[in-house]
């Protein structure tokens, strides 16, 4: 910018950059520690075989094709076929008891290394986008929204298709899932992956556990302004990496690490729950706070209609209903696509089904998402009165990041119970399983409750009036907990 033109002289009054402060415990330059070493060799590998990931992405797509739909071209499996006995329940293992979890997982370990170096689904929509006319992003998919929208559709879908036992169901979720990322990424985007970072279905839940990863790319020399979003650079999410301040986006593709550069990211190895403990510092984010409320509630629910006696005493009082109103259309299949239509396998749903699984997992959802807002709201509100800083929406926001590990946790044992089936293999019985699982969840219950003292902390709490804003987020956390009991011990 210029100055006085009357002093004949400029005056540079652009942001001046900020080198990040050094990691707690970090050692001084020309002493580098282990974990220095480690992250170092782990940056320069994955930088120096970096082109060599579109091979491993075709590998991924090509599996991933094949667990989808070989089920479709093999004979019907026989009743009783174990894991290994058919192609149709490998799958369904590999899926299910396999992927699912370990990704939800993997973020603790990783961040979202799946999205970068693994997902076919992004790669496919990049691929896609090299070919295609690269129209502008247009505002309605940079809604902040749209990644909620599509993650209650594929959730619910897959319930009311019967996704988890049935391959044609697969088939179509996971088949139209990566036609719809193929499609949005030939069309959207110059070189960028928009369905990343504004469409994919599970990508902003992976986002908000990544929080806790213990993975972190940060830049050498930051920008004051906070994180923005912007198409220009390298980042294919739309990270402006000068500013990056948050995981959630980033899929570490390691495109922006140049480890000989004074500037640019680097990867930084840090302590499981840091970026959670300190979100004030980590552009937090109201509608990713309710993102894990809404996710939460949703995958509690479409479990929980599953097992309930609840849910077939609604179906029957709502069926009599109808039928004396003479509604007799509310007994008839619908469209496959949309509901389970398998008379072969014994499971045909009816519109009565498909609005009663709607409507019982929108029901879960709701109920946790005021149950975990409210615990928040009152956390916040006795964090203020014990002298916590800052607004009560900023403390609320903060607080509600405190949930993450229950919530993934829940979601990964809850729905994945196939994942402790090795354990049986080798010799443990069902208690030790349960033992197992209980341990896992205890676990993610005494995180959850670090996080909200370590978030109470850094609001100017100390330790003597943490306690009382505390309880209502341990509350929350033993709230989900028990939702999921049963998925996890049996009713």
């Amino acid at each position: 910018m210029r100055g006085n033109t009357s002093q004949a002289r400029t005056v540079d009054t652009s942001p001046r950059p900020v080198p990040h402060p050094a990691p707690c415990g970090a050692k001084p330059p020309g002493k580098p520690t282990t974990v220095g070493a480690l992250t170092r060799a782990i940056e320069a590998f994955f930088v120096r075989h970096r082109r060599h990931l579109a091979y491993v992405h075709a590998a991924m797509f090509v599996v991933f094709m094949t667990i989808i739909f070989g089920p479709l071209f093999t004979p019907e499996a026989p009743p009783g076929a174990g894991t290994f006995d058919h192609i149709t329940p490998f799958a369904s293992y590999l899926l299910w008891g396999l992927w699912f979890p370990l990704v939800f997982l993997s973020v603790i370990f990783t961040g979202r290394s799946w999205c970068g170096i693994l997902c076919p689904m992004g790669a496919a929509a990049e691929w896609g986008n090299r070919v295609g006319p690269q129209w502008a992003i247009p505002a309605w998919m940079r809604w902040e929204g749209l990644p909620v929208v599509s993650f209650l559709i594929i959730t619910i879908l897959g319930q009311t298709v019967g996704v988890r036992d049935h391959p044609e169901a697969a088939a179509g979720v996971f088949g139209g899932t990566m036609a719809a990322a193929i499609v949005v990424g030939f069309f959207y985007g110059r070189r960028r992956r928009a369905w990343c970072r504004h469409m994919c279905p599970i990508g902003l839940l992976l986002g908000v556990f990544s929080r806790l990863g213990a993975v972190e790319f940060r830049p050498k020399i930051r920008l004051p302004g906070g994180e923005t979003y912007t198409e220009h650079g390298v980042c294919p999410t739309m990270i402006d990496v000068t500013r990056k301040e948050e995981s959630r986006h980033c899929i570490e593709c390691f495109r922006c690490v140049n480890p000989e550069a004074k500037g640019g990211v680097a990867l930084r190895l840090r302590r499981p729950g840091e970026e959670v403990e300190q979100i004030r510092r980590h552009h937090a984010n109201p509608v990713e706070v309710w993102f894990l409320f809404i996710g939460t509630g949703i995958a509690l629910g479409g479990f929980l209609w599953t097992i309930l006696p609840l849910w077939q005493d609604a179906r029957q009082w709502v069926g009599e209903w109808a039928i004396e109103r003479e509604m007799f259309w509310i007994g008839e299949s619908g469209p496959a696509w949309l509901m389970s239509v398998h008379p072969e396998r014994a499971e045909v749903f009816v519109w009565l089904d498909f609005i009663l699984i709607n409507a019982a997992m929108l029901a879960v959802m709701a109920l946790y998402a005021v149950l975990l807002g409210a615990t928040t709201a009152v956390a916040s509100r006795l964090a203020g009165r014990a002298g916590a800083d800052s607004t009560f929406a900023r403390r609320f926001t903060e607080l509600g990041y405190q949930y993450a590990p229950v919530a993934m946790v829940s979601l990964a044992v809850g729905l994945g119970t196939a994942l402790f089936a090795p354990l049986q293999l080798l010799g443990l019985g069902p208690e030790a399983v349960r033992a197992a699982k209980g341990l896992l969840f205890a676990a993610s219950l005494v995180w959850s409750v670090w996080l909200g003292w370590r978030i109470l902390a850094n609001q100017g709490l100390p330790s003597a009036k943490r306690w009382l804003p505390l309880l209502p987020g341990a509350l929350g956390s033993a709230a989900v907990a028990l939702g999921w009991w049963p998925a996890i011990f049996g009713l």
